[in-house]
């Protein structure tokens, strides 16, 4: 049996694609968070560093504020090593201070303002400097009053644009974190939702997978329930299957093909080389050429050849091989092998049955042949003394001798219908039949001038509809008129006079509840109603039978080979008849021939 592979649904693999995407989708809102903060931690870390910086170089401002004022007072040089060190320090810091306001303009024009006020600050420096130790001033000296002014407006200055710098830096640090606070506060209830669906679509497959599954295993349980009933079905009926990989070159043999050569299943490796082994030496050449015809053109028409098996037994086999494509565009043939050894021998049997057939139907012609020639020679003799007899000594017979010819001239009477009877059946039963489209109501006058004396005697009324011609046996059609009206008058009741009705319609087979599995679509009806003695329905089928009678010979005469003559010219034209009577009313026969 062929793999089958299962394919999930496309619920599942939605789902998991979904589900990758909103991982992916989490991942990155992730990163993307993770990168705010770590920016906000940089701000956070940037203004602290600008911070520190500022307040730095107010503190070497302040230090070397302090030296200079220290060495006025004192005099003493010592005190001017703050004052050198704070002037290099503020030029160190006022680079830090530019490599961090690098990224905003803002910040630089606030930097350049005061990077003047400094260098104003420590021009005023130098110039208090200059004024102390040139000049030799006091500290007292009215003339450094103004220039200790400058430098303290100089320092608020400063510590006004420093104050600005880091408030700006504390708006900006404001403005980020309000810019993120409102979407890292949803971040994390979005992340939850958004793992919370995914979450529930992992469930939602993870079910889905193992409803599956379950029907995945009764699935394949079904298989291999499948799989055991064509295996027993191969057995029963006697065929294996056999299986060609038209790319690979392989070959798959079911269990019951080894069966068929007398082997056990799967007993050696399937291929045609080995299983060519089993066929008959007389069929081996027949049936290789067929392989190769079949390696050839991918295909296999139906070839006979026998077998043998290990016990000497020779079994008929019959294989036939068709290619058929999958999917995936692989190309194989698939090939069944039946044994028809069984047929073979009913072939034969029929044969022989044929033949018995055959020479008892030239046994019957035989004796159609004496039946009217040599059975009627000497009843005609018979019959022809009994007339003399009756002429010529009639008054020398007594009463008895009288009573004894009367029924010597009824027995030969009835010994002459029953020969014609059973040469007309004969004749009916010839295969010669030659259909014909023949006038219907002509034939069925034909029958009336046959039965003219009748008829007329009888007073019989015969009333017919108007029939379309018809493709049939016209000697047949007209013996059955003819059988079917000589019934009704036979039959006629002692009270009335016999009335013929024969009506036609044109009828579908379907709609026509008598014609069970019938093999035409359309036929015509043909329906004989008269008014005679009728009969019980339960002999509807035994009136057909042949020397069935209804009723003896001393109420009415005749063979009970009428009505099967008409049954066999209705099946000798593939139709249908039917009886139906009722005691004292009278019987109809209702007659179906097909389209032909």
């Amino acid at each position: 049996m062929p793999s089958r592979i299962y394919k999930a649904p496309w619920f599942v693999k939605a789902v998991f694609i979904v589900s990758f995407f909103i991982i992916f989708f989490v991942a990155g809102v992730t990163y993307k968070n993770m990168s705010k903060l770590s920016e906000s931690f940089d701000l956070i870390e940037h203004k602290y560093e600008l911070g520190v910086e500022l307040e730095q170089m107010i503190s070497y401002l302040k230090d070397a504020e302090t030296g200079q004022r220290g060495f006025i007072i004192t005099q003493d040089s010592t005190y001017l090593e703050p004052y050198f060190s704070g002037r290099e320090n503020i030029n160190n810091s006022f680079a830090e201070l530019k490599q961090l306001t690098k990224d905003n303009e803002e910040q630089i024009k606030f930097l350049k303002k005061l990077n003047i006020l400094i260098d104003n600050r420590l021009a005023n420096f130098e110039e208090v400097e200059r004024f102390v130790l040139k000049k030799k001033n006091n500290i007292d000296s009215p003339n450094l009053i103004p220039i200790f002014l400058e430098g303290k407006q100089l320092m608020d200055d400063i510590r006004d644009k420093i104050k600005i710098m880091i408030e700006l830096q504390n708006k900006r640090l404001e403005a980020r974190q309000e810019a993120y606070g409102n979407n890292l506060e949803l971040t994390p209830i979005f992340l939850y939702l958004v793992l919370l669906l995914s979450l529930l679509l992992m469930i939602g497959a993870y079910y889905k997978i193992i409803s599956n599954l379950k029907k995945l295993k009764q699935t394949n349980k079904q298989l291999e329930i499948f799989k055991e009933s064509a295996n027993q079905s191969e057995i029963v009926s006697k065929y294996g299957n056999w299986i060609w990989n038209i790319e690979e070159d392989t070959f798959i043999f079911s269990d019951n093909l080894y069966r068929l050569l007398g082997e056990e299943p799967q007993s050696f490796k399937a291929s045609a080389a080995n299983f060519i082994q089993f066929v008959h030496p007389e069929d081996k050449e027949k049936l290789r050429k067929q392989v190769e015809m079949m390696m050839e053109e991918e295909n296999l028409p139906y070839v006979y050849y026998r077998v043998i098996h290990k016990n000497g037994n020779i079994r008929h086999l019959k294989s036939y091989g068709k290619t058929l494509v999958n999917s995936e565009g692989e190309k194989r043939l698939l090939g069944t092998t039946t044994d028809i050894t069984d047929e073979i021998e009913n072939f034969v049997k029929l044969e022989q049955r044929n033949f018995e057939l055959e020479r008892n139907n030239k046994e019957l012609s035989a004796f159609n042949h004496v039946a009217s020639h040599d059975l009627q020679e000497p009843l005609r003799k018979i019959q022809t003394f009994l007339s003399r007899l009756e002429d010529k000594e009639e008054n020398n017979l007594s009463e008895s001798g009288l009573k004894y010819m009367s029924r010597i001239k009824s027995a030969a009477a009835r010994m002459r219908l029953l020969i014609d009877d059973l040469l007309q059946f004969s004749r009916t039963n010839k295969a010669d039949k030659v259909f014909e489209t023949s006038n219907i109501y002509l034939l069925l006058e034909a029958a009336k001038q046959d039965l003219a004396e009748v008829i007329s005697e009888e007073n019989a009324v015969i009333v017919a509809d108007t029939f379309p011609a018809m493709n049939v046996i016209p000697f047949q059609i007209q013996q059955l008129f003819v059988n079917l009206i000589g019934n009704s008058l036979k039959y006629k009741a002692k009270d009335r006079s016999p009335e013929i009705k024969i009506t036609y319609e044109k009828v579908m087979s379907s709609k026509e509840a008598v014609l069970i599995n019938a093999k035409a679509n359309t036929y015509h009806k043909i329906i004989f109603k008269d008014n005679g003695i009728g009969f019980d329905n339960e002999y509807a089928e035994k009136i057909f039978i042949l020397f069935n009678r209804l009723h003896n010979r001393q109420e009415y005469s005749g063979t009970g080979i009428g009505l099967s003559i008409c049954k066999k010219i209705v099946e000798n034209h593939q139709g249908y008849i039917f009886a139906d009577g009722q005691p004292s009313i009278g019987a109809t026969f209702i007659i179906y021939l097909p389209f032909l």
